[in-house]
């Protein structure tokens, strides 16, 4: 399952590591909100609807930044655009320690959130258009496993300052210490070059003075593509953001956890994070990219349910957790690799933007839902419903969605050239010629 690595040639392994660092680091300072949901409960008195909402603002915000961070990324570089995100997202998270109110954390949470999305666009577009077709599946889902790994350095760390620190500075010095990605941005300034693909294409659009409208995701026939990719991401994300945006609160007001037990809890459900990303990997090579989808969806449907709503007890909770995180990164895990494959390189970048971070913002409403209606059903229940719902939107989108296993990026048919082939010409877009 991982030897893969071994088959990639230097370059390769240095865009990985980037692409890698930057998810986690993007995870690390994105995940510290939800660590801190209860404390700030407690210190500002906020309502449960308001923390939802504070979780589904930053996720719209990402499907703003990622969709333009896309375009940008068609226009001037993969990697000169991975830079500015993640230097976007750093800045941001560490003034968020500053901040005293709900409406002052929302600002600086939301001008996150625009890097947060970035930052995963681009660097899922970057790391699928650099890696071997054959190896494109594992390579691009193991990146899933730097969210773990992101993960679980804001939960040590979060367990470390609110043991020794008071809860009303340890909240604050922890946003602060999101700066600390903004030191990734030197390497890959470094060591980090653009795709032989995306050099290809823009030397070719530059010769013929082409310009790429940002509505052609929209032109047919990428439309329909288009929306049954943010079909998938919705529910996808949707289910995903329910588990990562509660489950903090969950442990403790729910289960009445302590503070190092929930960290214990969640160290086991990153656990399953880190491995379900290559389980991903290595199912979507081996049987392809829409039945693993489906699959593995199905799976955490049952997963979900059976955590929030059956009468387990806490040593039944600790093991599933594990599955859980297994389940739910696997779902994430094939998004990056599968929606590069979807479309030319004329737009990928924009429609990786667009198709994954729409549907963030979509999921976004999820955990905003959970907390709503978990005033009437409790919050365990409110989680289950929520996240199963979402999950059968998954099924849904990978049956109506085409198979594109070991797909060659330089081959992906331009929308254009595919309708004036099909003999529409009258309805392709216009290129722009200055």
């Amino acid at each position: 399952m991982f030897q893969w690595f071994t088959q990639l040639t230097k370059s390769e392994k240095r865009t990985f590591w980037a692409c890698f660092s930057g998810w986690g680091l993007d995870a690390m300072d994105t995940q510290m909100y939800a660590l801190t949901i209860p404390t700030l409960i407690a210190l500002w008195g906020m309502t449960r609807g308001e923390a939802g909402i504070l979780g589904t603002t930053v996720l719209i915000m990402a499907a703003l930044g990622g969709w333009a961070a896309g375009i940008l990324s068609d226009r001037f570089g993969r990697v000169r655009i991975l830079q500015i995100t993640i230097a976007w997202f750093s800045l941001f998270t560490f003034l968020s320690a500053f901040t005293n109110s709900f409406w002052e954390l929302m600002l600086t949470r939301s001008l996150q959130g625009i890097g947060f999305g970035g930052e995963w666009a681009v660097g899922a577009v970057l790391i699928s258009e650099t890696i071997n077709p054959k190896l494109r599946g594992r390579v691009v889902g193991a990146l899933q496993a730097g969210w773990a790994v992101g993960y679980g350095i804001a939960v040590l760390v979060t367990t470390i300052l609110f043991d020794y620190v008071e809860q009303a500075i340890a909240w604050r010095v922890l946003f602060a210490l999101g700066i600390v990605p903004a030191i990734l941005v030197l390497w890959i300034r470094r060591n980090i070059e653009e795709a032989p693909v995306y050099v290809k294409e823009r030397a070719k659009a530059e010769k013929n003075h082409d310009t790429v409208s940002i509505w052609e995701v929209f032109y047919r026939p990428s439309r329909a593509t288009t929306l049954k990719a943010i079909l998938l991401t919705f529910g996808i994300y949707g289910g995903n953001y329910v588990m990562i945006t509660w489950l903090p609160a969950y442990l403790k007001l729910v289960l009445n956890l302590s503070i190092n037990n929930i960290g214990g809890y969640l160290a086991i459900n990153i656990l399953g994070s880190f491995a379900g990303a290559f389980l991903n990997g290595w199912m979507a090579d081996a049987f392809g990219r829409r039945k693993t989808f489906m699959i593995i969806a199905c799976c955490q449907a049952v997963a979900v349910g059976i955590y929030t709503l059956a009468p387990i007890n806490l040593a039944v909770t600790l093991v599933l957790g594990f599955v859980l995180g297994t389940l739910q990164s696997g779902t994430a895990a094939g998004t990056g690799a599968y929606i590069a494959e979807l479309f030319p390189t004329r737009i990928r970048g924009s429609a990786q933007g667009l198709c994954g971070n729409a549907g963030r913002a979509l999921g976004a409403v999820m955990p905003t839902m959970v907390g709503l209606i978990s005033v009437r059903m409790g919050l365990g229940a409110a989680m289950g419903v929520c996240a199963s719902a979402a999950y059968f939107l998954v099924v849904l989108a990978a049956f109506m969605l085409p198979e594109t296993r070991g797909r060659d990026l330089n081959t992906v048919p331009d929308a254009t050239e595919a309708i004036e082939t099909n003999g529409s010409a009258s309805a392709a877009p216009q290129r722009t010629n200055p």
